[in-house]
C-alpha cells in the first residue's frame, strides 16, 4: 500500500473517542433541547439528484460552486447534499398527500459536503444540524426560534450573541437608494461582509456602481429600528414597509421574551437567495470563532414553488454549527485526565466469573471492561493507568474462595475490601448511587 494515501483528504476528519464523546455530548444535549421545542426526528438521503440542488428553487448559483458532482452507472447526474434544508423541501413536497400535516416541525443531524476552503470550523464533509418548521408565518416562531438557540447554546456552556435582520427590509433598503434591481442580490452579497471588509471595501467591491447610493445605503443601516420607522412611514416601497412591519414586531417579541443577547444588524444578509424574510447568525461572545456558530432563517419560496399547488408553505430554519461548537467545547475541556471506562475487572483463572460480575455492575450504568488478552497483572495495571481508570478489581481463586475482592483506587494507590457479591458497596465505594 503506498503510504501517500495514508492521509484524510483535506477538509475531512477522523475523530478519535475522546473527540467523539465530546462531538456525542453536543448532539444530544441539543437534541433534547429540541426534543423540549416539539421539533421531532427525520433522516433524509445523502446522495441526490444533481437537478434537486441546483433548482432554481434551491441554493442559488453562489453554492453550486461548491457542489460534489458524480454519475452513477445509469449515467445519471447527481450529487452530495450541500445542506439540509433542501432534502427537508422535497421530503415534505413528496409527502403532502402521504400523511404530513402542517405545521411540520423536525430536526435533522447528518453529513454534508461543500468542496469550499478549508480553515478552522469549516470543513469540507462535516456534520449538519438542522430545525426546521413548515407552516407557520408570522414573527412569534421566528421569536420562539431565537428562544430555542439562547437555550440550546446555554445549556452547551456556550455565551452568544445573535444578529438578526430581514431580507425585505435590506432589500427595500437598496431600493430605496435608487440602486438597480438588477444589482440587488449583488449589492446584498457585498453589504453582509461589512463588519468584515469595511466600508471601503464594500465600495471597492461595488466599484461600478454609484458611490453616493452605496454610501446612502450605509447612513440608512446606522438608523435603529424606530428611526427606520420614522423615516419611511410615509413610503411608497411596499417591500420596505413590510420589512419594517415584520422588523418591529420581531423585535417586540424578543424584548418582551427578555432576549436581550438579540441584537438587530440591518445590513445582515445570510448571502443564500433563498431567504425571504427573517434571518440570523450566532456569534461567540468570547470570538474564539470569529465566524458564525450558527444561523437561520425564513425561507417562505422554496416549498411552495416545489408544491405549486397554489398554496402558500411557509418555512423557517436553522442550522446549528456542530464543528465550531466541536472547537470551542475542545478549548474549554481538559481531555487529557477524562476516561472512557468507570471499572477495569483482571481476571486470574476466574474468567466467567469476571463476565458475570461485569454485567451485573453494567447493568446501574457503570462502564466496564474486563481484561481479556490474558496479560500480567503489571501490565493490565499499567493500561489502566494509561487510560484513566479509576477503578480496579483482581479476581483470582484466592478472591473466588473468600468471596472478598478488593477495589483498587488508582488515583489514591488505595484497596478497599468489599464483598464480591455486595454491589450495593462497590456502587457507593466507586461513587455511583443505585
Amino acid at each position: 500500500m503506498e503510504k501517500n494515501i495514508l492521509r484524510n483528504i483535506k477538509g475531512t476528519n477522523d475523530f478519535l473517542p475522546k473527540e467523539q464523546i465530546i462531538r456525542n455530548r453536543i448532539i444530544n444535549t441539543l437534541t433534547s433541547v429540541f426534543d423540549c421545542y416539539g421539533y421531532l426526528p427525520l433522516e433524509t438521503s445523502t446522495l441526490c439528484y444533481y437537478d434537486l440542488l441546483a433548482s432554481k428553487y434551491a441554493g442559488g448559483a453562489e453554492i453550486l460552486k461548491e457542489v460534489y458532482k458524480l454519475k452513477d452507472q445509469g449515467e445519471r447526474k447527481l450529487g452530495l447534499r450541500y445542506d439540509l434544508t433542501v432534502p427537508f423541501a422535497k421530503v415534505i413536497s413528496m409527502n403532502m398527500n402521504k400523511g404530513i400535516t402542517l405545521p411540520f416541525r423536525r430536526y435533522e443531524i447528518g453529513k454534508v459536503y461543500r468542496d469550499g476552503p478549508v480553515k478552522l470550523g469549516r470543513d469540507r464533509e462535516f456534520y449538519q444540524c438542522d430545525v426546521d418548521c413548515c407552516g407557520i408565518s408570522g414573527s412569534l416562531v421566528e421569536a420562539e426560534f431565537m428562544a430555542m438557540a439562547v437555550d440550546a447554546y446555554n445549556k452547551l456552556g456556550i455565551d452568544i450573541v445573535i444578529e438578526w435582520n430581514n431580507r425585505k427590509l435590506l432589500s427595500g433598503l437598496i431600493m430605496e437608494c435608487g440602486i438597480d434591481e438588477d444589482n440587488v442580490s449583488r449589492v446584498i452579497l457585498s453589504v453582509d461582509k461589512l463588519a468584515k471588509i469595511g466600508e471601503d471595501g464594500v465600495l471597492l467591491e461595488l466599484k461600478d456602481l454609484d458611490s453616493d447610493k452605496i454610501k446612502k445605503l450605509f447612513g440608512y443601516f446606522k438608523m435603529d429600528i424606530l428611526e427606520l420607522d420614522d423615516c419611511f412611514r410615509n413610503s411608497n416601497n411596499n417591500l420596505l414597509n413590510e420589512g419594517i412591519k415584520e422588523v418591529k414586531e420581531l423585535n417586540d417579541y424578543l424584548i418582551k421574551l427578555g432576549l436581550t443577547d438579540c441584537v438587530f444588524s440591518p445590513y445582515l444578509a445570510r448571502g443564500l437567495e433563498i431567504y425571504t424574510g427573517c434571518v440570523w447568525e450566532v456569534f461567540d461572545k468570547k470570538k474564539r470563532i470569529t465566524s458564525s456558530i450558527g444561523a437561520g432563517g425564513r425561507y417562505d419560496g422554496i416549498i411552495t414553488k416545489f408544491i405549486n399547488d397554489g398554496n402558500n408553505y411557509p418555512a423557517l430554519g436553522m442550522t446549528f454549527g456542530l464543528v465550531p461548537i466541536y472547537e470551542i467545547i475542545k478549548m474549554d475541556m481538559e481531555m487529557d485526565n477524562s476516561s472512557f471506562y468507570d471499572l477495569m475487572i483482571i481476571p486470574m483463572d476466574s474468567d466467567i466469573e469476571c463476565l458475570k460480575l461485569a454485567n451485573n455492575i453494567r447493568e446501574y450504568g457503570v462502564k466496564v471492561i474486563v481484561e481479556m488478552n490474558k496479560r500480567k497483572i503489571k501490565k493490565s495495571l499499567d493500561y489502566a493507568n494509561k487510560n484513566n481508570i479509576p477503578y480496579v478489581i483482581i479476581i483470582g481463586e484466592n478472591e473466588l474462595s473468600s468471596g472478598i475482592v478488593k477495589i483498587k483506587k488508582m488515583n489514591e494507590s488505595t484497596d478497599v475490601e468489599v464483598k464480591i457479591d455486595d454491589i450495593d458497596k462497590m456502587l457507593e465505594i466507586m461513587k455511583f448511587a443505585k
